[in-house]
């Protein structure tokens, strides 16, 4: 006597794409638009050799900029959108990666020397971004949110430190993209004009280092500005740059015990913890990995000028991503209070790096 009770038949289980298919398509999404930047880079590069007070990675922002320009006029929209991905992974990824590769030519008892040394320098230009931010956006009427983004943007690592204050304050998509513009026309501002200065200024190539590596926003602007300077100021605003970038670290627990406790009644609250950590760059990690590794005598001091090369090559192809990704209505649409409130920071901490400078004997 068969039974009544059909037997319930499960459907397979649906696998997910393997590790190889993910990373085949992440590939297929970058790549056009990464060998584009690094095409750009290679004349970036010789036109730098050529006017080396300029160098290949200010040119290369230059090229990329003037190249974006044009392809959105010729080219389909579907065509730009489809080098994004690309750009974008020249613009952060590669960058990073050139920092770890530097790293292999520093060793990591001079980057903590280097770090202690321009602690006081580094502390005194914080203060004076986040204070001025709050103190001028609040005469400039701007948000409390957007001051405090562009301020923590300009005291501290610019675009890194705006994702990670944005993971814990919430801020909304608009005030995010206002603090970027901000950031980044003064990112430009200072590849354009702080090698100049420093020129002008006839200052050494440890204090344009240390200059630039506090107080200048994003990584890859105080990168290509104090290489321009020199090579011993771009290794040395290196080091300073990413200790200064170890600053997300105290601001986004303080903002996040603050949070918190405004949301210890609200919904969202179990939510929040922990979300800053995933933006907290890593980079820096590997950038001490191989600061360690050149310690040790791993990475043999015939290599070092081949890496140093590749490293600047890297720089420029990341510059030159940036440059293609920028759309100059960007700049546009942040308006003119965020700009100014920007423009105040910019002069405040680039004056205040030079006079503790001075007061501490570094100038």
């Amino acid at each position: 006597m068969e039974s009544s009770y059909a037997v319930p038949v499960k459907p397979p289980p649906q696998r997910a794409p393997g590790l190889a298919r993910r990373l085949y398509r992440t590939v297929g999404d970058t790549l056009p638009g990464l060998v584009a930047a690094a095409m750009l880079a290679l004349p970036a590069t010789w036109l730098g050799t050529l006017v080396p007070t300029v160098g290949g990675p200010v040119l290369g922002i230059v090229v990329g900029v003037g190249t974006g320009v044009v392809l959105r006029r010729v080219m389909a929209p579907a065509v730009t959108e489809r080098l994004r991905p690309g750009f974008a992974t020249a613009a952060r990824t590669v960058l990073q990666a050139s920092i770890v590769v530097l790293g292999t030519g520093l060793p990591l008892s001079e980057v903590l020397r280097v770090g202690a040394g321009s602690l006081p320098v580094m502390l005194g230009t914080l203060a004076v971004a986040l204070s001025g931010a709050w103190f001028v956006g609040r005469l400039l009427d701007i948000h409390p949110e957007s001051r405090l983004l562009i301020g923590v943007g300009t005291g501290i690592c610019g675009a890194s430190a705006i994702a990670a204050v944005t993971s814990v304050v919430k801020a909304t998509e608009a005030r995010v993209a206002y603090a970027m513009g901000t950031i980044f026309t003064f990112n430009v501002a200072a590849v354009l004009l702080y090698p100049s200065l420093g020129h002008l200024l006839g200052l050494s190539q440890q204090a344009f280092g240390l200059w630039s590596g506090t107080a200048v926003n994003d990584t890859s602007s105080v990168v290509a500005a104090a290489y321009a300077y020199g090579t011993p100021a771009g290794s040395y605003a290196v080091v300073v740059k990413l200790t200064r970038s170890l600053m997300i670290v105290p601001i986004c627990v303080v903002l996040q015990v603050w949070q918190s406790r405004r949301r210890r009644a609200g919904r969202r609250e179990s939510h929040d913890g922990g979300t800053a950590w995933r933006t907290f760059p890593l980079f820096i990690v590997g950038f001490l990995a191989a600061s360690a590794t050149a310690t040790l005598g791993v990475v043999p001091g015939s290599w070092h000028p081949a890496l140093s090369t590749a490293g600047t090559f890297m720089i420029t192809t990341s510059l030159t991503g940036i440059g293609l990704s920028l759309n100059p209505s960007q700049i546009r649409d942040a308006g003119p209070r965020p700009l100014l409130l920007g423009a105040a920071l910019w002069v405040g901490v680039g004056a205040t790096s030079l006079s503790l400078q001075a007061l501490t004997g570094q100038l």
